[in-house]
């Protein structure tokens, strides 16, 4: 997969659909951010569209996606997506370091959040399930730097979907209630 062009990548980040990703894109390109985390890859064209982004500015060996799904165990009611087999696939063929971990939030960033390490960029999908996403929440401060930055996707009356940013006092905030909920 060659680099990609600055045209392709001003498309991406300016006029691409869905427009929700464009925040995400300009966020990759502005901070150069090159370790990727997605709660929820649904079909995966985000996950590829993010790191042919990151391809920008970093071979594609030093570019680390995590994608953490359902995958097999997705249902009708968690929306479309895609089989491991197939993520592996797809994402693979980006050239850059893949990690699909399958699982509800909560157990897959359990199982992984002390192996991540710290990461760039972290999306967050609204098609999870909130009782396993309100939990996962208590591992995401391990995963963040200085720079890093939490996207939460969200739906919007009419199933139009935005992408906000999700500041640091909220992610504590998020995180605190886990730990409440952990402690139950």
């Amino acid at each position: 997969m060659p680099t990609p062009s600055w045209f392709r990548i001003a498309y991406l980040s300016f006029l691409s659909q869905p427009a929700g990703d464009r925040l995400v894109f300009r966020q990759i390109r502005r901070q150069r951010a090159h370790r990727i985390l997605e709660l929820g890859i649904g079909d995966g064209r985000r996950a590829r569209r993010m790191i042919e982004v990151a391809r920008r500015h970093a071979p594609p060996g030093d570019i680390q996606y995590t994608g953490l799904d359902l995958f097999e165990a997705r249902t009708s009611a968690d929306g479309p997506g895609m089989t491991l087999k197939m993520a592996h696939r797809h994402l693979g063929a980006t050239g850059a370091r893949i990690r699909l971990v399958p699982g509800s939030p909560f157990s897959a960033l359990a199982q992984t959040a002390n192996v991540l390490g710290q990461v760039d960029v972290i999306v967050v999908s609204s098609l999870l399930e909130p009782q396993s996403l309100s939990k996962a929440w208590f591992y995401v401060p391990r995963l963040l730097h200085e720079r890093s930055q939490v996207f939460l996707q969200q739906r919007k009356p009419g199933n139009v979907c935005t992408i906000r940013p999700v500041d640091r006092s909220e992610i504590a905030a998020f995180a605190a209630s886990a730990a409440g909920l952990r402690a139950a």
